[in-house]
């Protein structure tokens, strides 16, 4: 199950990568066209909010492909013990006897 999450997320990340410089090339491309004329802006102006809208979410979603690392990073630093905890632990069950 790691190796299928890891890979997951690393396809999300190159997805969002890829999708990010497309965006953005485009973006730059209208940004050129609309320069020309202040008539532009209007006939592009909604296309123009489309890509800024698709970096929007790809902000989003890098967020939450962070939280998701945070969290399996989490879970694995706590599953394991320290070398003071299980000393602790064999403490504790001595002292039980």
């Amino acid at each position: 199950m790691r190796k299928d999450l890891n890979s997951l997320l690393e396809q999300a990340l190159e997805n969002v990568k890829n999708d990010r410089q497309t965006t953005e090339t485009l973006l730059n491309s209208l940004q050129r066209y609309m320069e020309v004329s202040s008539e532009r802006y209007a006939d592009s102006g909604a296309t123009a909010a489309k890509f800024v809208e698709t970096l929007q979410r790809s902000n989003e979603q890098l967020v939450k492909i962070a939280t998701l690392v945070h969290k399996k990073d989490s879970i694995s630093q706590n599953a394991s013990l320290s070398d003071d905890d299980k000393k602790r632990l064999f403490d504790i069950i001595g002292e039980a006897k």
